[in-house]
Protein backbone atom coordinates (compact mmCIF):
# COMPACT_ATOMS: atom_id res chain seq x y z
CA UNK A 1 0.00 0.00 0.00
CA UNK A 2 1.35 3.39 -0.99
CA UNK A 3 1.13 6.39 1.31
CA UNK A 4 0.12 9.74 -0.17
CA UNK A 5 3.69 11.03 -0.57
CA UNK A 6 4.69 7.87 -2.43
CA UNK A 7 1.59 8.13 -4.63
CA UNK A 8 2.42 11.75 -5.44
CA UNK A 9 5.94 10.77 -6.53
CA UNK A 10 4.63 7.83 -8.56
CA UNK A 11 2.00 10.03 -10.27
CA UNK A 12 4.56 12.74 -11.10
CA UNK A 13 6.90 10.16 -12.67
CA UNK A 14 4.09 8.75 -14.79
CA UNK A 15 2.81 12.20 -15.78
CA UNK A 16 6.27 13.42 -16.79
CA UNK A 17 6.47 10.60 -19.35
CA UNK A 18 3.12 11.43 -20.94
CA UNK A 19 2.44 13.59 -24.00
CA UNK A 20 0.30 16.07 -22.08
CA UNK A 21 -0.31 18.28 -25.11
CA UNK A 22 -2.00 15.40 -26.93
CA UNK A 23 -3.79 14.19 -23.79
CA UNK A 24 -5.01 17.72 -23.01
CA UNK A 25 -6.40 18.09 -26.53
CA UNK A 26 -8.36 14.82 -26.21
CA UNK A 27 -9.65 15.76 -22.77
CA UNK A 28 -10.79 19.20 -24.01
CA UNK A 29 -12.64 17.49 -26.85
CA UNK A 30 -14.30 15.10 -24.39
CA UNK A 31 -15.25 17.99 -22.10
CA UNK A 32 -16.97 19.79 -24.97
CA UNK A 33 -19.14 16.69 -25.44
CA UNK A 34 -20.25 16.52 -21.79
CA UNK A 35 -23.86 17.59 -21.19
CA UNK A 36 -22.89 19.20 -17.88
CA UNK A 37 -20.35 21.38 -19.72
CA UNK A 38 -22.76 22.23 -22.56
CA UNK A 39 -25.37 23.31 -19.99
CA UNK A 40 -22.98 25.27 -17.75
CA UNK A 41 -22.67 29.05 -18.00
CA UNK A 42 -20.14 29.69 -15.21
CA UNK A 43 -17.08 27.42 -15.34
CA UNK A 44 -13.90 27.47 -13.27
CA UNK A 45 -10.73 26.19 -14.88
CA UNK A 46 -7.22 26.06 -13.41
CA UNK A 47 -3.99 27.38 -14.84
CA UNK A 48 -1.84 24.32 -15.65
CA UNK A 49 1.22 23.70 -13.52
CA UNK A 50 4.01 21.11 -13.76
CA UNK A 51 2.74 19.19 -16.81
CA UNK A 52 -0.92 19.22 -15.70
CA UNK A 53 -3.79 18.87 -18.14
CA UNK A 54 -4.17 22.17 -20.01
CA UNK A 55 -7.80 23.24 -20.40
CA UNK A 56 -7.11 26.82 -21.48
CA UNK A 57 -8.35 26.09 -25.01
CA UNK A 58 -11.84 26.08 -23.46
CA UNK A 59 -11.50 29.85 -22.91
CA UNK A 60 -12.52 30.24 -26.56
CA UNK A 61 -15.97 28.79 -25.80
CA UNK A 62 -19.03 30.95 -25.17
CA UNK A 63 -19.09 30.77 -21.37
CA UNK A 64 -18.07 32.90 -18.40
CA UNK A 65 -14.80 31.48 -17.10
CA UNK A 66 -13.07 31.80 -13.76
CA UNK A 67 -9.68 30.91 -12.33
CA UNK A 68 -8.79 30.28 -8.70
CA UNK A 69 -6.59 32.53 -6.59
CA UNK A 70 -5.01 31.58 -3.28
CA UNK A 71 -5.89 33.83 -0.36
CA UNK A 72 -4.45 32.61 2.92
CA UNK A 73 -5.50 28.97 3.31
CA UNK A 74 -8.36 29.19 0.80
CA UNK A 75 -9.13 29.57 -2.89
CA UNK A 76 -11.04 32.53 -4.24
CA UNK A 77 -12.92 32.50 -7.54
CA UNK A 78 -12.06 35.27 -9.99
CA UNK A 79 -13.57 35.98 -13.40
CA UNK A 80 -11.10 35.49 -16.24
CA UNK A 81 -11.11 35.95 -19.99
CA UNK A 82 -8.30 35.72 -22.51
CA UNK A 83 -6.03 38.72 -22.22
CA UNK A 84 -6.77 39.51 -18.57
CA UNK A 85 -3.68 40.11 -16.46
CA UNK A 86 -2.31 37.22 -14.41
CA UNK A 87 0.28 37.36 -11.63
CA UNK A 88 2.55 34.53 -10.47
CA UNK A 89 1.68 33.38 -6.95
CA UNK A 90 3.97 32.09 -4.21
CA UNK A 91 3.12 28.61 -5.53
CA UNK A 92 4.35 29.64 -9.02
CA UNK A 93 0.82 29.47 -10.43
CA UNK A 94 -0.55 32.25 -12.61
CA UNK A 95 -3.57 33.80 -10.90
CA UNK A 96 -6.10 36.47 -11.93
CA UNK A 97 -6.14 39.89 -10.32
CA UNK A 98 -9.86 40.50 -10.86
CA UNK A 99 -12.22 40.85 -7.91
CA UNK A 100 -13.36 37.57 -6.35
CA UNK A 101 -16.95 36.30 -6.59
CA UNK A 102 -19.00 33.73 -4.64
CA UNK A 103 -17.97 30.17 -5.51
CA UNK A 104 -21.57 28.99 -5.52
CA UNK A 105 -22.36 31.03 -8.61
CA UNK A 106 -20.29 28.43 -10.49
CA UNK A 107 -22.07 25.63 -12.32
CA UNK A 108 -18.95 23.58 -12.95
CA UNK A 109 -15.43 23.42 -11.53
CA UNK A 110 -12.53 21.55 -13.09
CA UNK A 111 -10.22 20.34 -10.34
CA UNK A 112 -6.54 19.51 -10.90
CA UNK A 113 -5.09 16.30 -9.50
CA UNK A 114 -1.90 14.28 -9.57
CA UNK A 115 -3.96 11.10 -9.59
CA UNK A 116 -7.48 9.89 -8.87
CA UNK A 117 -9.16 6.65 -7.90
CA UNK A 118 -12.25 5.02 -9.40
CA UNK A 119 -14.42 6.60 -6.65
CA UNK A 120 -13.48 10.15 -7.77
CA UNK A 121 -11.18 10.73 -4.82
CA UNK A 122 -8.29 12.91 -5.91
CA UNK A 123 -4.76 13.35 -4.74
CA UNK A 124 -3.42 16.86 -5.14
CA UNK A 125 -0.25 18.50 -3.96
CA UNK A 126 -1.09 18.16 -0.27
CA UNK A 127 -2.05 21.70 0.74
CA UNK A 128 -5.82 21.04 0.92
CA UNK A 129 -6.87 24.12 -1.07
CA UNK A 130 -9.35 22.26 -3.27
CA UNK A 131 -10.69 20.13 -0.40
CA UNK A 132 -11.54 23.32 1.50
CA UNK A 133 -12.92 24.92 -1.67
CA UNK A 134 -15.15 21.96 -2.54
CA UNK A 135 -16.48 21.63 1.00
CA UNK A 136 -20.04 23.05 0.78
CA UNK A 137 -19.66 23.74 -2.97
CA UNK A 138 -23.07 23.31 -4.60
CA UNK A 139 -22.04 22.79 -8.23
CA UNK A 140 -20.44 19.96 -10.18
CA UNK A 141 -16.73 19.21 -9.78
CA UNK A 142 -14.87 17.22 -12.43
CA UNK A 143 -11.26 16.04 -12.51
CA UNK A 144 -9.64 16.17 -15.96
CA UNK A 145 -6.87 13.57 -15.95
CA UNK A 146 -5.03 11.04 -18.07
CA UNK A 147 -6.33 7.47 -17.90
CA UNK A 148 -2.77 6.51 -16.87
CA UNK A 149 -3.25 8.36 -13.57
CA UNK A 150 -6.36 6.55 -12.38
CA UNK A 151 -5.36 4.21 -9.54
CA UNK A 152 -7.43 1.66 -7.65
CA UNK A 153 -7.08 3.44 -4.28
CA UNK A 154 -5.45 6.68 -3.19
CA UNK A 155 -5.86 6.40 0.60
CA UNK A 156 -8.50 9.13 0.95
CA UNK A 157 -8.94 10.64 4.43
CA UNK A 158 -12.14 12.00 5.94
CA UNK A 159 -11.11 15.60 5.14
CA UNK A 160 -10.58 14.72 1.46
CA UNK A 161 -13.55 15.85 -0.63
CA UNK A 162 -14.73 13.55 -3.40
CA UNK A 163 -15.45 15.08 -6.82
CA UNK A 164 -18.56 14.54 -8.95
CA UNK A 165 -16.74 12.84 -11.81
CA UNK A 166 -13.69 12.39 -14.00
CA UNK A 167 -13.06 13.18 -17.66
CA UNK A 168 -10.13 11.48 -19.32
CA UNK A 169 -8.43 10.91 -22.63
Amino acid sequence: MFNKDNLRQKAKKIRNKLDMKCISSRIVSNIRNLEVYKNSKHVMLFYPLENEVDLLELLNDDKQFYLPRVKGENLEVCPYKLGDKLLKSNFKVLEPINEAVDKNMLDLVFVPALCVDNKCNRLGYGKGFYDRFLDNFEGVSIIPISQSLIFSDICANRHDVCCSGVVTD
